[in-house]
């Protein structure tokens, strides 16, 4: 259970909350996390790419690729959409399950869905029109679920809490891609295996967390022009808001395209055969995990004990220029090996602070599924949109 401090004529929803979130709270948190990376991690690592490539055929490899670039860079563009409009939407619900919760149900549905359908598509159109709309259901899901960050949880916690947000991300991988690789074999027993443990890992949340409830008198404003104009947080106005917004694009672009074409640089890059390309991928994932995971749960905690969040920023930047210059140098398995831990240090030191970091830099409590959702496109479109500049580098 949470207690917010609610200010003379605030209303509870939008009060600072003070009481510390429970092991409960933070149990089901996870878990819903871990349901959300399985179910976007997976696909994108390996079962998406794989089933570009059938389509693709016997052709050059650059052509698989640009493929896959252009499937994700679409729903990198609904992202960018996606994001802000359903949290600045949860912002003002007055549902009486609460301001996330129905978001929170709904994108869920909308994502498992669009995942299950997946493992039945034989043309690139239908794989990119349904991966656009699990992205949607992605966003949705997930711009709802950081919103109940700043919502319940004191700041003095969030970066304990944040990191039960990262090192799911590292399991949820690993779990994934084993799961898809060898006890759900085949595109369609795959992906309705992770839509299944998506929506099963999300009820728990739905169920213990509580979402305190917007009257319709507390509610801002909603017209269009409002909405259109809020997309834009200027950054002199909100000098912090915008110095965050940039770092994180600026490291989850490098996360990015350290991690997004795994298999093709494992496969086209060291020249492995797709059956051991696989296996190499799921001892990466497995190092880049175990590091994610350790420098998270060790970060967060550091964080909010001493009080700062900026340096982990700067030992997060340094460690993946050293891992990216390690990949692009010495293109040898062992080195390979040797980034990705690098790369799961300074991802994982970086996700420990990050969304603990945005949730202070918010410029209104009546916009803050809003504003986290402009921060959020920075954790989904570099994803997205790294693969579309591969082809240009072959």
């Amino acid at each position: 259970m949470t207690e917010t401090a609610s200010a003379a004529g605030t209303p509870a929803a939008l009060a600072e909350p003070r009481r510390r979130v429970g092991g409960r709270w933070i149990a089901a948190f996870a878990a819903a996390w871990l349901g959300v990376w399985m179910a976007q991690l997976a696909p994108f690592q390996q079962l998406l790419p794989l089933q570009v490539e059938r389509q693709v055929g016997d052709t050059p490899w650059q052509d698989s690729v640009l493929a896959f670039g252009v499937i994700s860079g679409i729903a990198g563009v609904c992202a960018i959409v996606a994001y802000p409009l359903t949290g600045a939407l949860s912002d003002r619900t007055t549902s009486r399950f609460g301001r996330r919760r129905p978001w929170i149900a709904g994108g869920a549905l909308l994502f498992a869905l669009a995942v299950f359908v997946l493992g039945f598509q034989n043309e690139l159109v239908g794989l990119g029109i349904c991966w656009a709309l699990a992205i949607v259901g992605f966003c949705v899901l997930t711009a709802a679920l950081t919103a109940t960050i700043s919502d319940q949880v004191p700041v003095g916690q969030r970066g304990v809490v944040a990191a039960f947000i990262s090192a799911p991300q590292a399991v949820g991988i690993i779990l994934g891609i084993v799961l898809v690789t060898f006890v759900f074999v085949g595109d369609v027993a795959g992906y309705t295996a992770l839509a299944v443990l998506l929506v099963l890992l999300v009820i728990p949340f739905l169920v213990l967390a509580p979402d305190a409830r917007l009257a319709r008198a507390d509610r801002p404003p909603f017209t269009l022009a409002a909405l259109i104009e809020g997309m834009w947080v200027s950054p002199r106005a909100h000098p912090d808001f915008g110095w965050t917004l940039l770092g994180r694009i600026l490291v989850n672009i490098g996360n990015a395209l350290g991690t997004g074409l795994l298999l093709y640089f494992l496969e086209f890059g060291l020249h492995l055969k797709a059956a051991d390309a696989n296996d190499a991928l799921l001892e990466l994932v497995l190092v880049y995990m175990v590091f994610i995971v350790i420098a998270s749960l060790v970060g967060g905690r550091l964080s909010d004990r001493i009080g700062r969040r900026k340096p982990f920023v700067i030992v997060a930047a340094i460690l993946q220029a050293v891992a990216a210059l390690l990949l692009g140098l010495v293109p040898v398995f062992g080195v390979a090996m040797v980034g990705g831990a690098l790369l799961g240090l300074g991802y994982g030191s970086f996700l420990a602070v990050d969304q603990a970091l945005a949730t202070q830099v918010l410029p209104d409590p009546a916009d803050r599924g809003k504003d986290l959702g402009i921060m959020n496109i920075a954790l989904a479109v570099p994803q997205a949109l790294a693969p579309c500049s591969a082809p240009s580098w072959s």
